[in-house]
């Protein structure tokens, strides 16, 4: 195996996120806010078989978790199949899926089969009208349907919450009954002011504090000793007497950045070392040139994490204006 992968503050990277499409069959307002914005033509989107050859680039250099993202991951044709690639290449990767589970129900029995370490669902509330508003479909029944398999399949589950004042903040009861009553991990993410469209602003903007604080107004919290391989930026909660845990993750009020240990691959072959950085390494051209070794592309990776920044301090000189161009299915979530 070829040294660590170390950035320019000590920084070791282990983890990387992949996004297979910037398509999906929602529109959630903080992800894809622009209602005019066109997906990438399939010709400029990583074929799978490039998408693996990263994976193997990034194994050798240290990485050993992997997540798949979109858009959404299953309604791009033949993610099954690319699962089982990567299973067949990479049986010991710890390989993870980001989901909104409305595609979802038909593959559990796969993500079993193939060992996918734990899907992250994308549930910004249990209310089916808070729902549709959130992600301009009435699908809740799906996703609801597809937890429960995930569930009852024993596939481990988190829930993402992306938590908004006005959108979804008079919804703990449900919130913490979910997390109560199901073994899973529920965690609250702060909306992040992301994309040149984004409707973020003070006024709907949630602190960990004040969610923390309205959780604890209904359930008892205890706290989880910190294993930041496996809950990455979230602190996380017992509940007293339940079968879950509740998480806060707070990249604007209390940031994790100096133990950020991921990159992330655009679906169109871009290397982003920050999500709240616009610069790009442009790698699909060099994986579509035959004569571009593994080695160059190393080359180039090695280079672009020497110039990974520190994102909290982005965020910091932006003062609340959205901190990247593109929105966040472009980036992958």
């Amino acid at each position: 195996m070829a040294r660590a992968l170390l950035d320019g503050h000590g920084r070791t990277v282990r983890y990387l996120r992949l996004s297979v499409t910037d398509r999906c069959n929602l529109r959630c307002l903080y992800c894809r806010s622009n209602v005019m914005q066109r997906c990438i033509p399939h010709s400029q989107i990583l074929r799978y078989e490039e998408i693996t050859r990263m994976v193997g680039i990034a194994a050798s250099l240290g990485v050993r978790k992997v997540r798949l993202t979109g858009g959404e991951p299953f309604a791009r044709k033949g993610c099954d199949g690319f699962l089982v690639m990567l299973h067949e290449r990479f049986p010991d990767l710890d390989v993870r899926i980001t989901t909104n589970g409305t595609l979802l129900a038909p593959y559990i029995p796969l993500l079993r089969h193939v060992r996918v370490g734990a899907v992250n669902l994308s549930l910004d509330s249990f209310d089916r009208a808070t729902f549709a508003r959130v992600t301009g479909r009435d699908l809740l029944p799906q996703v609801l349907a597809a937890l429960d398999a995930l569930l009852a399949a024993g596939i481990r589950v988190k829930i993402n919450v992306v938590a908004m004042r006005g959108v979804n903040d008079g919804q703990m009861d449900d919130f913490v009954h979910a997390a109560r009553n199901m073994p899973l991990d529920l965690r609250f993410i702060e909306f992040m002011p992301m994309g040149s469209a984004t409707p973020w602003s003070v006024e709907n903007f949630w602190s960990t504090a004040d969610i923390q604080a309205e959780a604890e107004r209904r359930a008892r919290l205890i706290p989880v000793t910190a294993d930041a391989a496996e809950s990455g930026p979230a602190r996380m909660y017992r509940i007293a007497g339940g079968l879950g845990r509740l998480g806060f993750i707070s990249p604007l009020t209390n940031h994790f950045c100096l133990s950020c240990n991921r990159l992330r691959l655009t679906s169109d072959g871009a290397l982003r070392t920050c999500l709240f950085a616009d610069k790009e390494y442009r790698l699909r051209g060099l994986l579509r040139q035959p004569r571009i070794t593994d080695e160059t592309i190393v080359r180039v990776i090695r280079r672009a994490c020497a110039d990974k920044p520190v994102g909290a301090e982005l965020l910091r000189a932006r003062r609340g204006a959205a901190v990247a161009v593109k929105q966040m299915v472009g980036i992958g979530g």
